[in-house]
């Protein structure tokens, strides 16, 4: 036999039964969301040519991506995220579409996390992009289906409101070198205080190097705009600051209460954000169940260029979640079991034929005989049987252990 025959690859796993019904749920909840609110179900094929996810660009490095060549030796990558694939896929056939382009999706994506133990590979995300549209009001729509997204999924969970460009407006007033901004931004993103303080200390004591210092415990309520206000050195910053406020203050009537949290030191890996940027936790998960932001710059890297915001929510992990806090939906039995003797077999499929027009669910029993097709009836818990020959006998089990009566 061979070794791995029977196992899945690090980082994947097979789903079985509720968590099927669990992840179809979500996924039917969260487009149910997306259509109603005018997007339009795109899907991106699950290899892609490595040229799509420049590192550059994207923000995600070489080594995270798993790697293959085509028939012609061309480098190919299985999906890592979706939001560059949809930004290729605008820029090609939706090029000449009326815009805002209001897209989304329900794919998986795969990154390779070979030093991250209990995390997965294989993801399901499902998500919005919103295409060619900026200013406020887009950022608040974005924003507020992500909310009511969620809302239909999991109402426990925490909003957290950032912006990309604050953190490069005070790292632009630093003098260091983009790998050194890098080590900065893991450690403001890992929230490791100690790491960020060593790494600032070698640096000339600068209003700029204490607002860095205090980037990542900008986080709170509204009065975290009133703290990170003095620290903004240019009016770049301050600018940010206040547009983030004005979001702020306009999301709070979406009533998440102290659920709706300002993070100035949301400072995601992927570089292409610009703007706004927004996560979302639940209790008892460690990583986002949502991420998403603006990034208005990315689309002219595909020579079409536009504004743009977007999200993904984590369908797997809104399904651990939900598995975690009990939700667990029955597996669906069928209404009959259709059983046709030796001769009939084919009148008992058209008979099922017919249940499962009228909105039935049946199932044909394969067995040979009427006492095993009775047997089978009683361990799966199925109540009714169907006996199809010249006539049809319906026979009714009260219970598992198979008392009923013919009629």
């Amino acid at each position: 036999m061979k070794k791995y025959s029977k196992v899945t690859p690090e980082g994947t796993k097979d789903l079985l039964f509720e968590e099927c019904l669990i992840n179809r749920m979500v996924e039917q909840k969260l487009s149910q969301v997306f259509v109603s609110r005018g997007f339009h179900e795109v899907v991106t094929p699950a290899m892609e040519f490595m040229d799509v996810f420049d590192p550059e660009t994207s923000g995600i490095a070489p080594e995270i991506m798993y790697k293959m060549s085509d028939r012609r030796g061309r480098l190919v990558v299985m999906r890592p995220d979706s939001t560059m694939p949809i930004a290729r896929l605008a820029a090609t056939r939706l090029q000449n579409e009326e815009k805002p382009l209001r897209l989304y999706y329900t794919q998986r994506i795969y990154r390779n996390n070979p030093n991250l133990t209990g995390r997965s590979d294989e993801v399901l995300q499902s998500g919005v992009e919103l295409l060619g549209a900026s200013g406020k009001r887009a950022d608040l729509e974005a924003i507020a289906t992500a909310v009511e997204a969620l809302s239909h999924c999991t109402p426990d969970f925490r909003l957290e409101l950032g912006h990309a460009g604050f953190f490069r407006a005070i790292a632009a007033q630093l003098p260091i070198s983009p790998e050194q901004r890098e080590d900065i931004r893991s450690t403001i993103e890992a929230k490791n205080y100690a790491a960020l303080n060593t790494l600032l200390d070698g640096l000339e004591q600068t209003r700029s190097v204490a607002a860095m210092r205090r980037l990542p415990r900008l986080f709170g309520g509204e009065e975290v705009f009133a703290e990170a206000a003095p620290l903004c050195g240019s009016e770049e910053a301050a600018s940010m600051l206040e547009y983030l406020h004005s979001l702020y203050r306009s999301l709070v009537q979406l009533d998440l209460g102290d659920r709706l949290m300002v993070d100035l030191g949301l400072v995601q890996r992927n570089d292409y954000y610009t703007g706004v940027v927004f996560s979302a936790y639940a209790q008892d998960c460690g990583d986002a169940i949502l991420l998403g932001g603006r990034y208005d710059n990315l689309l002219s890297r595909f020579d079409l260029p536009m504004p743009a915001i977007g999200f993904s929510v984590n369908v797997d992990a809104v399904v651990k979640l939900l598995a975690e806090q009990g939700y667990a939906p029955d597996c669906p039995k069928p209404d009959v079991l259709v059983f046709g003797p030796e001769g009939c077999e084919m009148k008992a499929l058209l008979f099922a034929s017919g249940v499962a027009a009228q909105g039935g669910s049946c199932e044909t029993s394969v067995f040979e005989t009427e006492e095993e097709t009775m047997a089978y009836a009683r361990r799966r818990g199925i109540c009714r049987v169907a006996v199809v020959g010249d006539t049809v006998r319906e026979i009714r089990l009260e219970n598992e252990r198979g008392k009923g009566e013919s009629r």
